[in-house]
């Protein structure tokens, strides 16, 4: 799945329904196409098959976890340069610095907001830009 048009396509892998659903409508109404996988297995293999422009990473999935799913995209030439922003329920300081030294470009603690989403998507952009 190419960027179609210049629309970005982002990933969202997220176990629970309820906020994978709430990150891709407030993406989507910011005009960006999104994906979904529930699962760390799925997530991974979307990600290998596709073409994103930034990955949304639970760490806690049913699976293989976010752990893994970042190192393996961090390993790979083709997901390494993919931005990943974080979003866990962790807030401890030694995770996020952990998943940033990993090279996730962004962590978000949930419970999330549509601005701190909307912002942490943007800075990933700009710092890219």
């Amino acid at each position: 799945m190419a960027k179609v048009c210049g629309v970005k396509t982002v990933l969202i892998i997220e176990d629970e329904a309820e906020v994978r659903t709430f990150a891709a409508r407030v993406l989507e109404l910011e005009g960006y196409q999104v994906l979904q996988a529930e699962d760390g297995d799925t997530g991974l293999r979307l990600a290998r098959e596709n073409h994103f422009s930034l990955v949304l990473l639970d760490l806690r999935l049913p699976g293989l976890d976010g752990w893994g799913i970042l190192q393996e995209m961090k390993n790979e030439a083709k997901l390494s340069a993919v931005p990943v922003i974080v979003f866990t329920a962790s807030a401890g300081v030694s995770q996020r610095d952990r998943a940033l030294g990993m090279g996730a470009d962004d962590y978000l603690v949930k419970p999330l907001s549509a601005a701190s989403l909307r912002q942490a998507v943007a800075r990933v952009w700009s710092g890219r830009g």
